[in-house]
């Protein structure tokens, strides 16, 4: 590659990491074998971590962009500005809630930054509709990653450090 190679070529290079994912919610953590589903808690979406929250607010655990954000806002889909694939499922099965108890302030295409309010969520419509609220943080495309390492234990605090994923 000559010297105007390298002149033309504008694009800044790719972050290298490692990146470091902060909680998406008030609450305490459940690593991910103790996940209330069993496609979480065995890892097949991913790597993850779940929070039990004690408050009804889920956070932007990174920069970047929103990739998925279907009508029941139960979920949530991250392109990191890394790199790094993010789901963000709130609660188990609460997709049969088809929306109800949940608000988003974000959309498909939004980019967010880390610790931007997301979406809220009615923990008491959650409870009574029957369905653990557990907020589940998925790296899925764990497997583009040399390491995808769960940091945080107890309680926790959006945007204390939570997964650090490593190139």
């Amino acid at each position: 590659m000559g010297f105007f190679d390298m002149v033309k070529k504008k694009e800044a290079p790719a972050p290298v990491g490692p990146f470091l994912l902060g909680a998406d919610a008030k609450g305490k953590l459940v690593p991910m074998e103790e996940i209330p589903d069993e496609v979480f808690a065995q890892g097949i979406l991913g790597k993850c971590c779940g929070i039990n929250p004690a408050e009804g607010v889920v956070y932007a655990p990174a920069d970047g962009e929103i990739t998925q954000a279907p009508d029941t806002l139960h979920a949530l889909g991250i392109m990191s500005t890394g790199g790094v694939e993010i789901l963000i499922h709130v609660g188990v099965d609460t997709v049969e809630m088809k929306g109800e108890g949940f608000n988003a302030f974000v959309k498909l295409g939004d980019k967010v930054a880390k610790g931007q309010k997301l979406l809220t969520m009615d923990l008491d419509a959650i409870a009574k509709a029957g369905h653990p609220a557990v907020v589940i943080t998925v790296v899925t495309n764990t497997d583009d990653f040399a390491d995808v390492s769960v940091l945080a234990s107890g309680d926790v605090n959006p945007g204390d450090d939570m997964i650090k994923v490593t190139k």
